[in-house]
């Protein structure tokens, strides 16, 4: 680990034996992730990198390390002859970008117009195939009303489950996944615990997390899934084998968003969420609300909440009219920034939280 932290260029990653074991085979993939998650610059070089080895997709023949490092470089070096004439002056990262978009558009390009329908039957997955493939037994919560039902899970996360949708869960996560199972639309808030990542299985989509917030679109009869990532990191991968490189994973960051296509199966990633007018309009209130406070009314933060999770806190209004608060409830589900609000008044304050309705019990702020 101590080496990744000098790596600088692109060639740093793509002559790394283990960097490309974590791409191919998902080798010390928890270490590589987490490495990854703690810098922005240096995740985007590991996007970059990535596409690269996705791109290429040879199948593994038994070559030495020596060998391997060999091929790569006089490919590289084609690459820099190739277009020394044009992109003189275009820097070599634009070039990367663009080539790798070319390749993952060519193989793409190449299932679209060589499966049928009967393989694009076989490829889709259904929220029934799903859950009964799942041996521990799992609750089942369906939205029927006409607004979102907040959730909470046994780890503290919260999902806002949008309206003619239903997901399915363990009541208590044991072993070292948390995995539930999503039909419709939610938006996750998930309790950080490196030790055992968390998991949403939507039709052809896995989303892997480790505590972050995000939005899923995954209804059944609908041509699309799409994630949208509010903070953190996330990896999106098709739940289905395949040799296009496109539809095999894709790193989301905050304000990123990734599409599959599930019927020429592949995904196409959104850089900027508020540049793409059909996915901006799908992001509701809890998505553009700031939960940074300073020196702001207890009773304001209820509402903030109130407005941003659809749900009524009732509070002793003249205890607590008095309270002023500096904190920071970002990147965190409800029931988080519910007991971090309690333990700031003090003591002898706590929440209850029934459904989407939650009681403050509080003699006053200390």
């Amino acid at each position: 680990m101590q080496k990744r932290n000098s790596y600088k260029k692109l060639e740093d990653f793509l002559f790394d034996p283990s960097f490309q074991r974590w791409v191919k085979f998902e080798d010390d993939s928890a270490q590589w992730e987490e490495w990854t998650l703690e810098n922005i610059e240096r995740a985007k070089l590991v996007e970059e990198a990535r596409l690269w080895i996705l791109a290429m997709n040879v199948k593994e023949i038994p070559v030495s390390n020596k060998e391997t490092q060999l091929a790569l470089q006089k490919t590289w070096e084609k690459i820099k002859l190739s277009n020394e004439k044009t992109l003189k002056n275009t820097s070599r990262y634009i070039w990367i970008r663009t080539a790798a978009a070319v390749l993952i558009f060519a193989i793409a390009s190449f299932a679209y117009f060589t499966l049928d329908d009967s393989t694009l039957l076989k490829n889709t997955i259904t929220y029934q195939d799903l859950v009964e493939n799942e041996s521990n037994g799992l609750i089942e919560q369906v939205n029927n009303t006409d607004n979102p039902q907040l959730i909470t899970l046994s780890d503290a996360s919260s999902i806002l489950l949008q309206p003619k949708s239903k997901i399915s869960y363990p009541k208590t996560f044991n072993g070292r996944e948390r995995k539930v199972f999503l039909s419709g639309e939610g938006f996750f808030e998930i309790s950080k615990d490196l030790n055992k990542p968390f998991y949403v299985y939507s039709n052809e989509v896995i989303t892997k997390v480790y505590g972050t917030s995000f939005r899923i679109i995954a209804y059944p009869k609908q041509p699309n899934v799409d994630v949208l990532v509010r903070t953190g990191k996330v990896k999106v991968s098709s739940n289905r084998d395949s040799k296009n490189a496109s539809a095999k994973e894709v790193f989301l960051l905050q304000n990123q968003a990734a599409r599959f296509v599930r019927k020429e199966q592949f995904f196409e990633k959104i850089l900027d969420i508020t540049q793409d007018k059909s996915l901006f309009a799908s992001t509701n209130t809890i998505e553009k609300l700031s939960f940074e406070f300073k020196d702001i009314p207890v009773h304001q933060i209820f509402k903030t909440l109130e407005q941003a999770y659809l749900v009524t806190i009732d509070f002793p209004a003249g205890k607590l009219e008095d309270c002023y608060l500096t904190t920071s409830l970002s990147d965190m589900p409800l029931p988080e920034k519910l007991k971090i609000i309690c333990e700031s008044l003090g003591y002898n304050t706590r929440y209850e939280m029934n459904g989407n309705n939650i009681i403050i019990i509080s003699n006053g702020c200390d």
